[in-house]
């Protein structure tokens, strides 16, 4: 399956994709059709909402964002269509305790890190839940769905065992999205478009690096998961339900 296969075209929800045909080390593959990626579902259409429930299937909402976010915006129409929808947010309403790195440590690693370090307890119920016995198609976003979802997603793939070229790729892809999510957000609020996206682009050497912290302080994604409580049957189950091949 190739990168461009992996998009899904919907009208009112951007960012959109299936982590599906990534290469595990060793032979096969992600299994398409398990777990989306995007951002916010604040803007799909009823046509969006059929075609992830009737044709995906899907089953599970993750939402990553904080609950002034999610009061902002108001319940999703996914949710509204009977789709479970689980707030686990990343990021503390008040206040952050960022760890400590070094001086060359890219801002962005730092933030990402971040959110391990504050909501270790969000981070592994939203893996335990895409580990669930009785798991379904899932979809996690949080706004834009290149940042926390990033972070999860690279999590799930690393510990499924997927090669890390691919998971730091798939983190990137994002960056072809934001000017798009951007004229949605500034036509729907009648505001402007920045004169400069760079600084919202996730940039591949970020995630290199937060995966080289886990590597070298846990041993990888999955030593951090073990580390914080994730049991070894659902580990096992992530990688049956993640891989195929």
């Amino acid at each position: 399956m190739t990168v461009v296969d992996r998009w899904l075209q919907l009208e009112g929800l951007d960012n959109v994709r299936d982590i599906g045909g990534l290469p595990v080390v060793g032979g096969g593959t992600t299994r398409p059709g398990v777990l989306l990626r995007s951002a916010s579902l604040h803007y799909v259409t009823p046509a969006d909402v059929r075609h992830l429930v009737e044709t995906f299937g899907l089953s599970l909402v993750l939402d990553l964002r904080t609950a002034r976010e999610i009061d902002r915006d108001g319940p999703t129409s996914v949710a509204a269509a009977g789709v479970e929808t689980v707030a686990l947010s990343f990021i503390p309403e008040e206040g952050r305790a960022l760890p400590e790195t070094g001086a060359d440590t890219d801002p962005l690693t730092r933030n990402y890190l971040g959110y391990l370090a504050d909501r270790p307890a969000n981070v592994v119920e939203a893996v335990r839940r895409l580990a669930a016995p009785q798991a379904g198609p899932a979809l996690v976003h949080c706004a834009a769905g290149k940042d926390r979802t990033g972070v999860l997603v690279a999590l799930v793939l690393d510990t499924v065992g997927v090669e890390r070229a691919a998971v730091v790729d798939d983190y990137a892809l994002s960056a072809t999205r934001v000017e798009e999510m951007f004229r949605r957000w500034t036509t729907a609020e009648g505001g402007e478009m920045p004169a400069d996206l760079t600084p919202h682009l996730p940039r591949a050497e970020a995630m290199a690096q937060v995966l080289a912290t886990l590597d070298r302080e846990h041993g990888g994604a999955a030593g951090w998961l073990r580390a914080n409580g994730l049991d070894d049957s659902s580990m096992a189950r992530l990688r049956e339900r993640f891989t195929v091949g």
